[in-house]
């Protein structure tokens, strides 16, 4: 009975029956082996070079930091270095993914040979290398394991060296010096006493491992380790030091019809202490029922349902070949690819951070300055409005002050002879005691009017100025205090709080109608003056009538006109005062953001120029590295085209995609490797877009040319044609419309993801057999915060405020509303182009206008004919 079932997830299970009599030493399962892992360490060379550069990189990052916090004075204490290099600090490889990336990167490959007997193993091991390295059959002794007597052979290391040779050592220590059999002559096969522990040894020799060192192609590319019987050393411990720094290829030698629970015991340790799939392999003179074997291990979970492939069983070498080929080459890609993904998704998400920042950057870059400048506008608005109305309001407040008097005089009359001194002791016919107590009693009268006319004049005084609040000071509250948040704290707080008294004092931020308020006190200074200057000639008796006369007096002796002048007078010296010194606040918080600023704008050039970039050629290097460990390299067809930095050229398929064009770029310097990292990475960050031409990945060849030069390939989509050569061939107008709409909503799909893409041509527009269009090469295509402003692009197609051009005259075929539209596109000023969400659909009026016409043309010419 044969049993096809096999696992790709956690074991796989072959059948191997083959005669050892004649092995092959260069047999076809030997170069499918050395080929693996010459693949796999040579793809780990680069995995561990770039490991080592993003290390490198994000440790450049912490010591820019430190050394900002330690060259800033006061920087630890202000809390200013947080302005600059601080903006970073989000941007860093966790500890546990680099803890992680590390044990992965830094493993090497070991074939780790068990079974169920010595045998077993021993023709496994002969099978891998080509050789009759170990004895079989009646070479070996006697049998081992449950059914045989007690196994004394050793483990065994197998390791590459120019010459043969074997030794002793203990794992992971040194050579032990000791006669083998195999000294005293040649041999091409172990000895046997080589390969047993004698009873004579002490401890050390018996823990000790046989080396064989060969001059083999396949262990040049990885050693082989065939662990001994549980008798000699549990299994736990043989694989103690496999624990650490290696990637197990695990293969299990089945010679019986079952496992025995002592196997099944150490099958499940070696699974606990290595998590890696198992191959098992049916020997000759094997199981003569495999598929109750099968069925066993499918119920202890040692292997598990068919994946994506089925292996059946063979009786043949080159079974085993088509089988245990994959089944290395899966698990070394697997372990490499799921590496390369992750340092490049880390790669990923911190370049995306950089560019967050340097947006964040950019607009502090633009706006503070504006908001300071504004600031300044701001406060030269109102105090100028105030001192218009300082200046103009003389008379009114004259009037004002005569009319509230006026109202008030009666019921202040009242109020002053109903008045109750406090703290003065009467008579009760009224007359004075002292002349110390009529002051008193008069004060007491000057406070009444005073308060009263203070809280009357001030309410309609400072409704005149109410309305500015809104216009002007609330505004520059809301300014300032965006301005403040970005200062060092210490400069933050005490700008903040002395421009909050100068608005307060000055400006009546918070105008109240209690004694400390600038206009009521303002009022009473005034008012008092007037007041003090009333002489009393003869003490009079305090009496209600005494009482109604002192305030009359006081209430008449006040001028009007005299009061107003001073209230004005004193009002506009205050203003020039508060807005000396708010202006001299102003220029304090705007030296404090000119130091930021430049520091800000330092770090946002080595962000776009350097840091950027640098992760761009990491991360493209990491996703090259994973697409050719999943998809291979791309196969070359014929040559589609040729451009200013590359070649295009067909590709029938790659990674399931088909048909493809492969784009080799061969950059001749660092600008234009990180260009186009940078490009690969906004491409591979786009969703997927109708009117975008896909890329599918990249791979980097490092033997381009003969391997004089290294070459960036880009697999993409491939289309028809290019919009080039459509024009060429003819196209309607209904096609001619539509590709322009396409255009334009591609290009408004790259607006939407932060991207221009400064080089909009007719060779970058592609076409369908449809004649649909999609917008490629996105080489000179950046979010704006990572532009440094210098002219790129194809001249003849640039803006016209570049480069001073021609454009296109009139024809007389030219619809007068496209003809307007296209004007208004290529307007000088950028200010006063239609934006794209007007022009899409300006586009599809004129397309709906202009080809409902034609199809009407054309049927009713059908129709006569």
């Amino acid at each position: 009975m044969e049993v096809d079932d096999v696992t790709r997830t956690h074991a796989h299970w072959v059948s191997l029956r083959v005669s050892m009599e004649n092995p092959q030493k260069n047999s076809p399962l030997v170069r499918e082996l050395t080929r693996a892992f010459s693949h796999y360490n040579k793809h780990n060379v680069f995995l561990k070079k770039n490991l080592n550069e993003t290390l490198s990189f994000f440790r450049e990052i912490r010591e820019n930091q430190s050394n900002t916090c330690s060259g800033t004075p006061g920087a630890l204490d202000t809390g200013e270095s947080t302005s600059a290099s601080g903006q970073l600090s989000c941007i860093s490889l966790p500890r546990h993914e680099e803890d992680y990336l590390q044990n992965v990167v830094g493993r090497a490959p070991y074939i780790l040979i068990l079974g169920q007997d010595c045998s077993a193993r021993y023709q496994l091991l002969n099978c891998l290398l080509g050789e009759r390295l170990l004895p079989l059959g009646s070479e070996v002794g006697g049998a081992c394991g449950p059914e045989g007597g007690a196994c004394r052979r050793r483990k065994l290391c197998f390791t590459h060296g120019r010459q043969t040779r074997l030794s002793l050592a203990l794992p992971g220590q040194y050579e032990l010096v000791h006669q083998l059999t195999a000294h005293c002559g040649r041999w091409d096969t172990v000895p046997l006493e080589d390969l047993e522990i004698q009873e004579c040894e002490d401890p050390a020799h018996r823990l000790a491992e046989l080396e064989v060192t060969l001059h083999h192609a396949l262990l040049q590319e990885v050693k082989i380790m065939v662990l001994p019987c549980r008798g000699v050393q549990p299994v736990h411990e043989a694989l103690e030091d496999c624990r650490r720094g290696i990637l197990p290829i695990i293969l299990y030698a089945v010679s019986k019809d079952a496992l025995s629970a002592e196997q099944v015991s150490d099958l499940q340790k070696v699974r606990e202490t290595l998590p890696f799939p198992v191959c098992f392999i049916r020997t000759p003179g094997g199981p003569s029922d495999p598929g109750a074997l099968h069925g066993q291990l499918v119920s202890l979970e040692l292997i598990g349902a068919p994946a994506q492939t089925q292996s059946m069983l063979g009786e043949s070498v080159e079974r085993l070949q088509r089988v245990l080929g994959p089944f290395t080459r899966q698990l070394l890609q697997s372990h490499q690819v799921e590496a390369a993904s992750l340092l490049n998704t880390v790669h990923c998400r911190c370049l995306d951070l950089f560019i967050n920042q340097a947006f964040d950057m950019q607009r502090d870059l633009q706006i503070t300055p504006r908001r300071l400048e504004y600031t300044r506008e701001k406060e030269g608005e109102l105090f100028s409005s105030l001192m218009a109305i300082a200046n103009r309001k003389q008379e009114e407040m004259k009037e004002m002050i005569v009319e509230t008097l006026s109202c008030m005089k009666e019921q202040l009359l009242e109020d002053a002879a109903d008045l109750q001194f406090t703290d003065i002791i009467m008579s009760s016919n009224g007359e004075p005691v002292s002349s110390k107590d009529i002051k008193m009693c008069i004060s007491q009268i000057q406070d009444l009017i005073v308060v009263r006319l203070n809280q009357a004049v001030a309410n309609k005084l400072t409704s005149s100025v109410d309305y500015l609040r809104e216009s002007f000071v609330g505004t520059l509250e809301r300014c300032l205090g965006s301005l403040e948040k970005s200062t060092p704290e210490s400069c933050s707080n005490v700008t903040s709080n002395h421009l909050k008294q100068i608005l307060n004092a000055a400006y009546n931020v918070e105008v109240t109608f209690h004694s400390g308020s600038s206009v009521t006190r303002l009022f009473w200074e005034q008012i008092k003056q007037i007041i003090h200057r009333i002489t009393w000639v003869n003490p009079p008796s305090v009496t209600a009538e005494w009482k109604r006369k002192v305030a009359q007096d006081a209430i008449e002796s006040l001028s009007a006109a005299k009061l107003a002048k001073s209230i004005c007078s004193q009002f506009r010296t205050r203003l020039n005062s508060s807005h000396e010194a708010f202006a001299a606040s102003l220029r304090q918080l705007e030296e404090g953001h000119t130091g930021r600023l430049e520091r800000t704008e330092d770090l946002w050039l080595r962000v776009r120029k350097d840091h950027a970039p640098r992760l761009a050629r990491l991360s493209l290097e990491s996703r090259s590295l994973r697409d050719v460990l999943l998809h291979g390299k791309p196969k070359m067809g014929r040559e589609l085209g040729r451009g200013q930095y590359g070649v295009v050229f067909l590709c029938d398929s790659w990674g399931g995609h088909h048909p493809c064009a492969l784009k080799s770029v061969v950059p001749p310097d660092d600008k234009h490797w990180n260009d186009l990292a940078l490009e690969f990475h906004y491409t591979r960050s786009l969703p997927k877009h109708d009117r975008l031409v896909n890329l599918h990945g990249s791979v980097i060849d490092h033997s381009y040319s003969g391997g004089s030069s290294i070459a960036v390939l880009l697999i993409m989509e491939r289309l028809h044609r290019d919009l080039y050569t459509g024009l060429k061939a003819g196209l309607s107008l209904k096609e001619r419309l539509q590709i322009a709409l396409d255009v334009v909503e591609g290009i408004r799909f790259l607006h939407s993801q932060g991207l221009l893409h400064r080089d909009i041509k007719l060779k970058n527009v592609l076409l369908d057999k449809q004649n649909r269009a999609k917008i490629t090469d996105l080489g000179f295509c950046k979010p704006e915060a990572m532009m440094s402003g210098s002219i790129v692009g194809t001249p003849i197609h640039m803006a016209p405020e570049l480069f001073t051009g021609s454009r296109p005259e009139r024809l007389s075929t030219f619809d007068e509303e496209c003809w307007q539209l296209m004007e208004a596109c290529w307007n000088a000023d950028p200010s006063q182009r239609p934006l794209l969400g007007i022009v899409q659909p300006s586009l599809q009026s004129i397309m709906d206008r202009l080809c409902d016409n034609s199809d009407q043309k054309s049927g009713s010419l059908e129709d006569s004919n």
